[in-house]
């Protein structure tokens, strides 16, 4: 049984190749990271594991994969770049990894919740310019931080939210208890909310989840934080509310369009801090992720070896 890293970077590459043990399954690494989706067969070749990091796996270009039978995807939001539903009627089964940067995805919320109530981004591109723009900023300490969904991320953002001092409420789909944290229906989570995190998977359910009408419901002047998936909110509606000032500002580290277009609107607006979908990109985080996805490569080729 052969896998391959179909779309690694530097840092991955070298990460997977530190952390390989002897006897695992051959693992072929394609320094190729701006693959495209057409490539996939030419660079599986006959290999039944692929390990996925970004790119796009149409189920019409897996079903030219003469040997695949597993992707194996760096990370939880697989449905963004493939239908796991559709490839399993082709015999392939889509594995993912959880876990691995719950930290830095939660270290990242807080930064860019920090950057948008100091605005530190909006001061910088100003400097560079050759402008001095103080900015008055916002104090977070006693400001309600709102998290919806409450899952391993959210539950260390609302650590670090309370360590410095703010109010954390929460709303999450099904029961949920934990220490510090006020659970409240989403309509007062929404209201009520100083800054307000995303922190949901994202499905069928979950698609647009801050709709217009959601985003209406927002505390007028609310800092919106998105680290999740940028699907989850109506784009549109969100750069109404960031135009007219309902949205204060927004740090945006998803979008529904990845990479971001040039001349994208965010791009335009100075209550926006931007960046390039990379929360969970710590040598911590990748460490935990690559030998995940290496422990998934391990235990398929073991049932492989077992049902033989």
């Amino acid at each position: 049984m052969r896998a391959v890293f179909v779309d690694a970077d530097e840092a991955l590459a070298g990460i997977a190749e530190q952390l390989r043990r002897s006897g695992d399954p051959p693992l072929a690494i394609n320094r190729e990271v701006d693959l495209k989706p057409e490539r996939v067969p030419d660079v599986l070749g006959d290999a039944e594991i692929a390990v996925v990091d970004h790119t796009p796996l149409p189920t019409a270009i897996a079903a030219q994969c003469r040997g695949l039978r597993h992707v194996v995807f760096l990370g939880t939001g697989a449905r963004s770049y493939m239908n796991p539903e559709q490839l399993a009627e082709h015999g392939i089964a889509v594995h993912i990894v959880k876990g691995y940067g719950d930290i830095a995805v939660a270290e990242c919320a807080i930064a860019l919740m920090w950057a948008a109530t100091k605005g530190i981004a909006r001061m910088d591109r100003a400097m560079r310019a050759g402008r001095w723009l103080p900015v008055e900023g916002v104090q977070l300490t006693g400001k309600t931080l709102g998290l919806i969904g409450f899952g391993a991320i959210a539950t260390e953002t609302a650590r670090l939210a309370l360590g410095a001092g703010m109010r954390v409420v929460a709303w999450n789909r099904s029961s949920r208890s934990h220490a510090g944290v006020e659970f409240l229906s989403l309509e007062r989570v929404l209201a009520e909310s100083d800054v307000l995190s995303l922190h949901l998977l994202l499905n069928d359910d979950t698609r647009a989840f801050l709709s217009r009408a959601r985003i209406a419901a927002m505390k007028r002047g609310a800092i919106l934080v998105n680290t999740a998936r940028g699907a989850l909110v109506d784009e549109e509606a969100m750069i109404e509310a960031l135009r007219s000032g309902h949205i204060a500002h927004a740090g945006l580290d998803v979008f529904a369009l990845e990479p971001l277009p040039a001349g994208h609107a965010l791009t335009s607006l100075d209550n926006v801090t931007l960046s390039a979908h990379s929360a969970f990109r710590t040598r911590e985080a990748s460490e935990n992720l690559i030998g995940a996805a290496l422990d998934h490569c391990r235990r398929i080729a073991g049932e492989r070896r077992r049902t033989q």
